[in-house]
């Protein structure tokens, strides 16, 4: 392929991702985080899945098979613990604004500048060599695609390779969005942004490589793997003893070196902790990563058996397959995306672990030495700029040393397996860490003796022996010993032999690391810094930043502490800062800021996201008089802290007490406005009721009283036929009166628990028949017609007959009262559903709006616009409620505005037999 192409892609790309930053600070600076979500910063922790894991995957596979997967099954176990662990450094990192792994073990320890060196140290030299390896991944990539074939590659001078170009680009993309702020415990925005994208594209391009040989060179994944167990040398890699036996031990010290590595490592520590918006995203990156994780892994085996089985075993680099294969047979564009796949790969793992290694370099390496000077020390001098400078000359040190190392060490042993070799690195991190976070009593010295003899013996185990087989110094130490004792031999360290030289290595240095953490710590006591620390990281989801106990007493001013702010932070950003804790305080000037422990903690706070903790804590102490803590004094602290947690946790419990009772008053207050709208409603509706019929029974009956008066006068009386439509008017009317009494006395009594109930055997089809029968007159004075759809067998449950009749009778009547008039049609449905039988009342009506539907079985509410709702107390539905749920169902109404409405009720055919007289609760 062209190399020019391929440099325009490349460079394409690179712009593409300066494109993404800068949209995410943008947005960022406008109040609009892109990163403020749970897939950004699950996509963002796949900074994992490096050129080392994109190439070199497939490269393990296709040499030991399935002994590749550890090193993804250890991360996916990480995370079912990270609600436990990861939530619980995130707190830690946020509360105390830690910018790196080694801020985090120092800040631990007393703010230790020694242990932040030492890690540091161990950083560099485990990582530095890991960066080389990502640039020697796309180099190798580049040299491959751009090969003449038949041609040998010559050596070419450091300024005359790509990689060198890259390194530099890298650099040049990292300080411009790595450095923005000074504080570097703020979040890089665009940064982060542009990693995730990167994580898609790799993810993208290895699913396309991998669709294509499974589905494009061969017939599927079955078909790969059939043709490989046809062929011996291929069957064994399928199987986990492809290197000679399975070995528990092995596969456990690669699970666990990554299950450390995937928090440990300074890219991972970055993204996982520092770059975090919001710790709940965890719960979602918990099963997205990993799910991450498989999708990326699920061609590793096809590509590399499909590698073996196109080119044949030993004619192709395994590493290289997911480059080789498509462009052997000609499919230049879907190289091209390989290509791409890595480069993103490597650009974000490097990016990603320069931006983390350099601020550790700068805060923990260099600005230690710098403040020492008499320039960096001399009061007054905004050093905001310098400590800025600092740290993008650290980040191009960092590149740089990574080129360096890839062009010494070329094709050597030291390269291929150093992968490993930096996570058995950064694994020596994890007593010191972990142990800080849940052990009161661990310290400064136990940390700083298990992290220099872990080290060591990392160094001489397994560094020096890889050095020693690439040639690069004498080897005899490997086979004699050291000094010619072979008990000191690297790979067989005191007679310990029959282990892998990283599972030995990983042994030794952990067990020393381990063992010297705890023995030296319990042999001396933690000291007062580090006894304060350690409250501070141990309990740190049991206080809030209100309730944290300071351990500071002493002497100092705002004006010292207000100057020191501004040199390291800038003037502007100082006095924000100082203005927003003065508000806090309820003040509303600096200068009224008492110069208390408060204050100086806050100021070693801010002072920590920019410089680190240990140069914070030394530049505190420079403008301050600090008197010594005694354990005495720690303790009083400690328990002042205490109480007024407790004090909190009282008057927080007093508050949600009030607050439910607060809660319950007005619901009991609710409670009674209902009761007395229903009340009211009652009045109103039960005295209209009332007085209409009485009314018409006074009036009839006076003017009946009237006319018998003038007939006994002798004036002319009316006729027989008026007076006695006049008492069948008021027979009617007393029958009003006393289906209402009724009606209000059934309620009572059911609602009580005291109703009367008759149950027996009855035929439902022949009681609906009777109560339509009874409604009959009323439905032609209405003009309506009633048809009934009723099965021709009887249909027999247990039940009162009266009360039922009831139900359907006020069903009817309240269908009669809302049809049309002389246009109205009401359809009675009766069916058997399984265990139960369903009564419908389908009319022809205006039907109920929706927002009414839920009021028409309250008491004495119904549906239909006000000014041309019928007469009536609006207790009829309640009661048939209540009736049909006393046997066991359920009314319901189902109407669509002008569609008419349906009454529905159901009725459970084993009803229980409550034939008492007097069914009282």
């Amino acid at each position: 392929m062209s190399p020019l192409l391929i440099v325009a892609c490349s460079l394409a790309y690179l712009l593409t991702l300066v494109a993404v930053a800068a949209y995410g600070d943008r947005h960022a600076a406008a109040g609009r985080s892109v990163i403020a979500s749970p897939w950004v910063y699950a996509l963002s922790i796949a900074v994992y899945c490096s050129a080392w894991t994109y190439f070199g995957s497939v490269g393990r596979a296709a040499s030991s098979g399935v002994w590749f997967l550890p090193i993804y099954l250890g991360p996916m176990l990480a995370m079912v613990l990270a609600w436990l662990v990861l939530r619980k450094m995130l707190r830690i990192a946020k509360r105390y604004r830690i910018t790196s792994i080694a801020d985090f073990i120092a800040s631990r320890y007393g703010k230790s500048p020694l242990l932040a060196g030492l890690v540091t140290l161990i950083t560099v030299v485990g990582i530095v060599p890991y960066i080389a390896l990502q640039l020697k991944g796309v180099s190798v990539a580049y040299d491959l695609l751009t090969a003449v074939p038949g041609s040998s590659a010559q050596p070419r001078a450091w300024w005359q390779e790509s990689t060198f170009y890259l390194a530099l680009a890298l650099a040049g993309f990292t300080m411009v969005f790595g450095t923005r702020h000074l504080d570097s415990s703020e979040r890089h925005e665009g940064l982060v942004a542009a990693v995730a994208f990167e994580s898609l594209v790799k993810l993208l391009a290895f699913l396309a490589v991998g669709s294509y040989v499974s589905w494009g060179l061969f017939d599927g994944v079955d078909d790969i793997f059939a043709r490989a167990l046809e062929r011996p040398e291929l069957a064994s890699l399928l199987a986990p003893g492809s290197s000679g036996g399975f070995d528990h031990t092995q596969w456990f010290a690669l699970t666990l070196l990554a299950m450390l590595s995937v928090i440990l490592l300074p890219r991972q520590f970055q993204v996982m902790v520092v770059e975090n918006v919001d710790e709940r995203h965890l719960r979602r990156a918990a099963w997205v990563f990993p799910l991450y994780l498989l999708l990326i892994n699920l061609f590793v085996l096809p590509i590399a058996l499909g590698g073996l089985l196109h080119f044949g075993p030993g004619q192709a680099d395994p590493d290289t397959f997911l480059l080789s294969l498509p462009l052997s047979q000609g499919q230049p564009a879907l190289t091209l995306l390989a290509f791409i796949g890595g480069l993103s790969a490597a650009t974000g793992m490097v990016i990603v672990e320069t931006i983390a290694v350099s601020t550790m370099v700068c805060n923990d390496l260099v600005v230690p030495v710098l403040l020492r000077t008499r320039r960096w020390s001399e009061g007054g001098r905004d050093l905001t700029r310098a400590i800025r400078n600092t740290r993008r000359l650290a980040i191009l040190a960092v590149l740089l040393l990574g080129y360096l190392y890839y062009r010494l060490a070329g094709e050597a042993y030291a390269l291929v397996s150093i992968g490993l070799i930096s996570f058995a690195a950064v694994a020596q991190f994890a007593p010191a860490l972990f142990g800080g976070m849940y052990w009161r009593g661990a310290t400064r010295p136990g940390a700083f003796a298990g992290l220099l003899a872990g080290f060591a013996l990392w160094c001489y185990t397994l560094m020096l022996p890889s050095l020693a087989k690439s040639g690069w110094m004498a080897d005899g130490f490997l086979r004699d010993g050291l000094w010619g004792l072979a008990w000191l031999r690297p790979e067989a360290l005191f007679g310990l032999g029959g282990l892998d030289p990283l599972t030995h290595s990983l042994f030794w240095s952990l067990l020393a690391n381990a063992g010297l953490y705890v023995g030296v710590s319990l042999w001396r006591s933690p000291s007062v810094a580090e006894a304060s620390q350690a409250l501070l990281f141990v309990d740190v989801f049991e206080r809030s930043n209100q309730l944290q106990p300071v351990f500071w007493r002493g002497q100092a001013s705002v004006a010292s502490l207000l100057a020191l702010a501004e040199r390291f932070l800038g003037p502007v950003r100082a006095r924000e800062l100082f203005e927003r804790f003065a508000r806090q305080r309820g003040i509303d000037q600096i200068e009224r800021l008492p110069a208390d422990a408060e204050l100086v903690h806050f100021v070693e706070t801010q002072l920590t996201g920019a410089i680190g903790s240990a140069s914070a804590r030394v530049m505190v102490a420079s403008v301050v008089e600090e008197e010594a803590l005694g354990l005495q004094d720690l303790l009083d602290m400690v328990e002042e802290a205490k109480r007024l947690l407790l004090h909190s946790r009282e008057l927080e419990e007093k508050s949600l007490s009030l607050e439910r009772a607060s809660a319950e008053l007005r619901a009991a207050n609710e409670q009674l406005k209902s009761l007395d709208r229903l009340k009211d409603d009652f009045m109103s509706s039960v005295t209209h009721e009332l007085r209409t019929p009485l009314t018409s029974i006074r009036a009839l009956a006076e003017l009946m009283r009237d006319d018998a008066r003038a007939e006994a006068d002798g004036a002319r009386a009316m006729r027989l036929e008026q007076r006695q439509n006049f008492l069948a008017i008021i027979v009617a009317e007393t029958e009003r009166l006393g289906r209402l009494v009724n009606q209000v006395l059934d309620l009572a009594k059911i609602e009580s628990g005291h109703a009367e109930w008759h149950n027996a055997e009855l035929d439902l089809a022949e009681l609906i028949r009777r109560s339509a029968q009874t409604v009959a007159e009323l439905l032609r004075e209405r003009g309506a017609q009633l048809s009934l759809d009723l099965p021709v067998a009887p249909l027999m449950l247990r039940a009162d007959p009266d009360r039922l009749t009831q139900v359907m009778i006020n069903l009817l009547s309240n269908a009669a009262k809302f049809v049309p008039e002389g246009g109205g049609q009401i359809r009675i449905r009766l069916a058997r559903q399984s265990d139960r039988v369903v009564v419908e009342v389908q009319d022809n009506g205006p039907g109920v709006a929706p927002e009414q539907q839920a009021l028409v079985f309250e008491k004495f509410r119904q549906g239909g616009d006000s000014s041309q709702r019928p007469q009536g107390t609006g207790l009829g539905l309640p009661i048939s409620r209540q009736i049909v749920e006393h046997f066991g169902g359920r009314i319901e109404l189902r109407s669509q505005p002008g569609q008419g409405a349906c009454f529905s009720f159901w009725l459970p055919l084993g009803v229980p037999d409550n034939d008492k007289t007097g069914d009282r609760a």
